[in-house]
């Protein structure tokens, strides 16, 4: 079927991977890191260009891109940005979120007209805290992107056609997931006038073709190509280990969930992600490693001199506040204190287990909503640490397999454009990732219960009805 090429436009750099359209075999690569000015989307076109250099693409028939998600790049009527980009990372918002939830009538309205209730880092509260704070600036909005529908559009040579797709659409908090229909009154309520959207495409969709006869497929958010890359399917869930943390899970609907804990997102292929996501992840680790004077490894190799447990030690890993379950002015906390329990390999125990039990809190999260968790993919570099993957499958209740290091998101993003050249009601069958693979034993099973029991009953004592 030929060449195709998929791009990944992150916070920080663009990664370019070349793949053999039927086999997924990686051809050639390209990356580039972004300009000093990250919120110019200019800088982010010039980073494609470089890491498209040297004739990266001189075989390839389509192309896909996935980019950074819930960033806005708001155009006048002239299709130029009125302002820099603001970046889905902007945390100036809350205040602005928390007005549009007042302004519909609650976080159950929110819920039921678009699955999400708005965050700091929606587009919709972005475009609120814009008519608040530049009023001036907002009033020239003509039309509003996410930074994977700009950059699709500027390589088809800014044609008439705007698209996004149905992944990143549901970032926005003015697309339901569940009727897959915009809800442009939200955006206008948001902004105070109404606003041109893209046209969201379908999985397997072209956005459209280049004057050189290059096709340019849809397109999608960050975490919706590399679920595509990963090849996660039904049953499937995902643990993103970073600062903080994600879980996110491949189901067959969208799920309403008021409280504001479920993000109801869309995935790529027609199946929807259930996202639930921790302020606290890798960053207990290293706090931990910080008070034990060592590093990640090292705390590892103590955590791993400790037993399941950890004499009866507990950490409770809110150091941030705590997203799941809903406390933002709380902070960690050590339980279980015995003279016997006051060892280094006891407290870095602790700190693994802490991690991965708040974890479980969110992976519990989509399992009482009905989501079928099989397998959980680990991702992020605290994944490859010995002492997590051995706690990993009996804490999580579930098979745990590890991918190795690998540029999913871009690939996730070549696997659309294939399909997309391809057609068809599926994508592509390229092979799955190279993965290790971690089985819960019985007793491993059994010890993992005993052990989130114990977490569970330390922090209802000390959070009562934190999860209702």
């Amino acid at each position: 079927m030929g060449i195709v090429a998929g791009l990944d436009s992150s916070a920080a750099h663009t990664r370019l991977v070349v793949c053999d359209a039927d086999t997924g075999e990686s051809v050639r690569q390209g990356y580039a890191a972004h300009g000093d000015d990250r919120d110019d989307p200019q800088s982010w076109l010039l980073s494609l260009g470089e890491a498209a250099a040297d004739g990266r693409l001189s075989d390839v028939r389509a192309i896909g891109v996935a980019a950074q998600q819930q960033g806005v790049v708001a155009l006048d009527s002239g299709g130029a940005p009125v302002r820099p980009a603001l970046l889905g990372n902007d945390r100036r918002m809350q205040a602005a979120a928390n007005d549009l939830v007042d302004a519909l009538g609650g976080r159950e309205a929110w819920a039921q007209a678009v699955g999400t209730v708005p965050q700091a880092t929606h587009p919709v509260t972005k475009l609120r805290w814009l008519s608040r704070s530049e009023p001036e600036t907002a009033s020239r909005v003509a039309e509003v992107m996410q930074p994977h529908d700009w950059l699709t559009w500027q390589l088809l040579g800014r044609s008439s056609r705007r698209v996004t797709d149905r992944g990143d659409a549901s970032g926005t908090g003015y697309w339901s997931a569940a009727t897959e229909t915009y809800r442009p009154d939200l955006a206008e309520l948001a902004l105070g006038h109404p606003v041109t959207l893209p046209q969201v495409a379908g999985p397997a969709e072209a956005a459209g073709t280049t004057p050189e006869g290059l096709l340019i497929s849809a397109g999608t958010g960050e975490t919706m190509a590399a679920a595509l890359g990963l090849g996660v399917g039904t049953g499937d869930a995902v643990v993103s280990l970073g600062a903080s943390g994600s879980v996110f899970a491949v189901h067959h609907e969208a799920l309403a969930d008021p409280t504001g804990t479920i993000t109801s997102f869309a995935d790529a292929t027609g199946m929807h992600l259930p996202v639930v996501r921790t302020l606290n992840a890798v960053r207990v680790l290293r706090g931990a490693a910080e008070m034990l004077d060592t590093d990640l490894d090292g705390l590892s190799r103590l955590a791993s001199a400790s037993t399941p447990g950890a004499y009866g030690l507990v950490l409770l890993p809110y150091l941030e506040g705590e997203r799941t379950p809903d406390l933002p002015h709380t902070a960690g906390s050590l339980h279980g204190l015995r003279r016997e329990s006051m060892r280094p390999e006891h407290l870095a125990r602790a700190a693994v287990e802490g991690m991965l039990c708040g974890l479980g809190d969110a992976l519990d999260v989509l399992r009482r909503r009905g989501v079928r968790v099989r397998r959980v993919f680990l991702l992020g570099a605290a994944a490859e640490l010995p002492a997590v993957q051995a706690a990993a499958p009996g804490l999580l209740g579930a098979q745990v397999v590890v991918p190795e290091a690998g540029d999913y998101t871009a690939l996730g993003a070549a696997r659309q454009a294939a399909w997309a050249l391809a057609g068809g009601s599926t994508p592509p069958a390229w092979p799955a990732a190279r993965s290790r693979v971690f089985d819960p034993s019985e007793e491993e099973a059994a010890v993992g219960q005993a052990v989130r029991q114990q977490f569970t009953t330390v922090r209802e004592q000390a959070h009562p009805g934190a999860f209702g």
